[in-house]
């Protein structure tokens, strides 16, 4: 089926989708974005894209239910553990004697990333000094992420990264188990500010000294990367680190702008201004 969709008119329902809403897809891989589109007609049995197209234009809140099904929220507790020991046992050293540690979760989705720090900040005594904000897209990733509470069927698949990170502990130290959730302990999300944000079109008017954005821009083309990678540039303090997803590709332009600082955990280091 994704197929069967031209470019032409996935243009046209990126530009409509603009023009209507303000909310700009126009420079996203096409590829996933179809896929995106598939996933959404087939949720809400769409035979056509001028059917899409009509319902789009017609009805906002479908559009914005949509939002989930264009976005794929892919997060996870303690999603590549390697990558959070790198953080635990070398990157929040650099920050030990700084009198306040920012972060930016771009894109947190539903904020198993956003916790995960929390627990390492937890663990290395710098929770109590740490501001973040994370911020999503999604509605719905928000308030997820706000509320902080996650069915135990989705628990007991976080439970092996888990005891990669922290094989002497039990997931009852940060969380209170309930009959069907698990809720994230109010000492883990009190430093946390949410907040809706467009990453392709809002402006950040803070400086981090950590921004991850783990997985989100493999939907994106380069034109799209190099702008974002230079919004995180900006809102990075010097010396500042960018974390990535796995899946992710730095692009030849963001290397001007960052310094490879592990590769393997795919962490990056904002290139010292000599001038």
């Amino acid at each position: 089926m994704v197929e069967s969709i031209s470019d032409e008119e996935l243009n046209a329902l990126m530009q409509a989708m603009k023009n209507r809403y303000g909310l700009d897809f126009t420079n996203y891989e096409k590829k996933s974005f179809k896929r995106s589109i598939v996933r959404l007609m087939m949720k809400h049995k769409i035979g056509s894209m001028l059917e899409l197209w009509s319902r789009i234009l017609k009805d906002k809140q479908f559009f914005l239910d949509g939002i989930d099904d264009l976005l794929v929220n892919l997060t996870e507790l303690f999603r590549n553990p390697d990558a959070w020991i790198m953080i635990r046992d070398n990157i929040l050293d650099k920050f030990k004697n700084k009198s306040q540690l920012k972060i930016w979760h771009a894109g947190c989705s539903t904020g198993e990333e956003v916790y995960t720090m929390s627990m390492v900040l937890d663990e290395k005594g710098m929770l109590y000094k740490t501001k973040s904000l994370a911020t999503d897209l999604s509605d719905a990733a928000l308030n997820k992420a706000k509320n902080g509470v996650y069915s135990l069927l989705i628990m007991k698949q976080y439970l092996k990264p888990f005891l990669e990170f922290y094989p002497k502990r039990k997931m009852d130290d940060f969380f209170e188990f309930q009959e069907k959730d698990a809720v994230i302990r109010q000492d883990y999300k009190r430093h946390i500010t949410f907040k809706k944000h467009n990453l392709v079109q809002d402006h950040v008017h803070e400086k981090f000294d950590i921004i991850f954005c783990r997985n989100v821009m493999i939907y994106f083309d380069e034109t799209l990367k190099l702008k974002v990678l230079n919004l995180f540039n900006d809102c990075l303090n010097e010396g500042g680190y960018l974390v990535i997803g796995y899946y992710d590709i730095m692009p030849d332009g963001g290397k001007q702008i960052f310094d490879t600082y592990d590769v393997r955990t795919r962490i990056y280091k904002k290139k010292i201004n000599k001038y």
